[in-house]
């Protein structure tokens, strides 16, 4: 007796041969995702926002598509691409990678392994126009350890009349950066700035200094997911204990404040550690509605004060004193 070609599918019980429909890889997805234990900590909550994503990104579909939509049947080709992206996912390799794109702040980046997947509150900061900290609307703004650019261009994009530095020390980071400012319309009011942190800013001064540097201790980045071994160390470590980047930074700042500047920096996990060190540190660490923490707001006032204590407990840091 010939089997019927559904009873045949279901023999050889392949991916490709059982699974037809939108809704029945995004099943599919999120399945393996869950069982795979993977870590979603890149702009995704669960394995069902991400099999959804990544399904419907393949496919060239809208994220918003109606659900009748999702009974859709695939072509070969579409399954075969979706699967292998499935596949790329379980082997930890991030979402944000295998599309070649992430979110920040309601705009699209171009994102690869060169620059840190976008996913920092500050986001929140730039919709709400850094209020109640700046006391107008900035001129000059500088976005340090840019990466992919996502902080400054979307500062370029809410403050429309103000001119961004995007500043990284990767070049490959930077060609990034410039290929998204391109894509969001604002390459005319940013410039692209390879440096050391302040290293190659002499004399420039901002109304707004935004950074999201690398904060991870040597012993964190050993304890974290394997997704993150994807993302270029550059952008994550900074010394042994995560503050190398944060205290050269709260250094250097000051000169290139104007008066009423403002200093944003982010350090993640290592608000504790950098509170320790420093537990006058100025400033008020900010809330987020949407997630988040580890991000300080210090005026140019109050970071120029401080010079001396910082100077201090640096050298004390370091074994100097």
């Amino acid at each position: 007796m010939t089997p019927n070609p559904t009873t045949a599918a279901l023999m050889t019980d392949t991916p490709t041969n059982v699974l037809s429909t939108i809704c029945d890889f995004i099943r599919y997805a999120t399945t393996r995702f869950n069982a795979a234990s993977l870590s979603f900590t890149h702009g995704f909550e669960s394995a069902l926002d991400e099999a959804s994503y990544l399904v419907l990104h393949t496919l060239h579909l809208p994220h918003d598509m109606p659900p009748a939509y999702g009974a859709a049947t695939l072509l070969k080709d579409e399954r075969a691409s979706v699967l292998a992206r499935i596949e790329a996912r379980i082997a930890r390799k991030p979402l944000a990678y295998i599309t070649g794109e992430a979110w920040f702040g309601g705009l699209a980046f171009k994102v690869d392994e060169s620059v840190l997947i976008p996913r920092s509150p500050i986001a929140e900061l730039i919709e709400q126009s850094f209020e109640p900290w700046l006391q107008a609307i900035p001129n000059r703004i500088l976005d340090l350890c840019t990466g992919s650019g996502c902080i400054g261009i979307a500062c370029a994009a809410h403050f429309t009349d103000a001119h961004v530095d995007l500043v990284d020390l990767s070049d490959a980071a930077l060609r990034i950066a410039e290929f998204n400012a391109g894509q969001h319309g604002v390459e005319s009011r940013i410039e692209v700035i390879q440096s050391d942190l302040f290293a190659a800013l002499k004399g420039r001064k901002y109304d707004l200094i935004v950074t999201n540097p690398p904060y991870v201790s040597e012993v964190e980045m050993h304890a974290l997911a394997a997704e993150f071994a994807h993302e270029p160390a550059l952008g994550l470590v900074s010394g042994t204990d995560g503050l190398d980047a944060p205290l050269s930074i709260l250094s250097e700042a000051s000169q290139h404040l104007t008066a009423n500047g403002v200093l944003v920096l982010e350090v993640g996990a290592s608000e504790s550690t950098l509170l320790a060190l420093l537990p006058d540190l100025p400033g008020e660490w900010a809330e987020f509605a949407r997630g988040g923490s580890g991000v300080v707001v210090i005026s140019a006032r109050d970071l120029a004060a401080y010079q001396p204590q910082l100077k201090r407990a640096v050298a004390e840091r370091s074994g100097e004193l």
